[in-house]
């Protein structure tokens, strides 16, 4: 697979500059920043969360845990993890579980942990377990929009 078609077109179109970084395929996101030479720090992971309000994409470094209580604390919402159903129907352009953080693409709320500002480069997944996309921090930053940013990660 390649680059999914919304992730190609969304980043056309904020004329974002890019790399793409090949890697073998990977089934996890610290195993992919391992495959792929990078720290898992810079690596954003997406996880898909749900309640009644409906879908919030929590956004992280690969080398950190989703503290749920805290985005619970944070959110005051009562979320739990979305199904592999769910997130093959919500990400139909992306292999299962390589979602992209972008989550406006895929109308979703999206909220993205302060770790990752604090890096000078993000790679985060494709749409595809064999491929990231590589940005400076201030492209990720612009091509998250207006998402909330706040704390709720745990080194693992």
């Amino acid at each position: 697979m390649t680059i999914a078609v919304r992730v190609a077109n969304y980043l056309i179109e904020q004329n974002a500059d890019y790399d793409v970084v090949t890697h073998p395929h990977s089934s996890s996101s610290m195993e992919t920043a391992q495959l792929a030479h990078v720290p898992g720090s810079r690596v954003a992971k997406s996880v898909l969360l749900e309640d009644d309000r409906g879908y919030l994409l929590a956004v992280l470094p690969a080398s950190c845990k989703l503290d749920l209580s805290e985005l619970h604390r944070q959110t005051n919402r009562n979320l739990d993890f979305a199904n592999e159903y769910e997130l093959e129907a919500l990400f139909e352009d992306c292999e299962p579980g390589a979602v992209p953080p972008l989550g406006s693409i895929y109308d979703m709320e999206t909220i993205v942990d302060d770790r990752l500002a604090e890096q000078s480069d993000i790679y985060f997944e494709s749409g595809d377990h064999e491929q990231l996309i590589h940005v400076s921090g201030e492209t990720f930053e612009a091509l998250m929009g207006d998402v909330q940013h706040t704390g709720f990660s745990r080194h693992l």
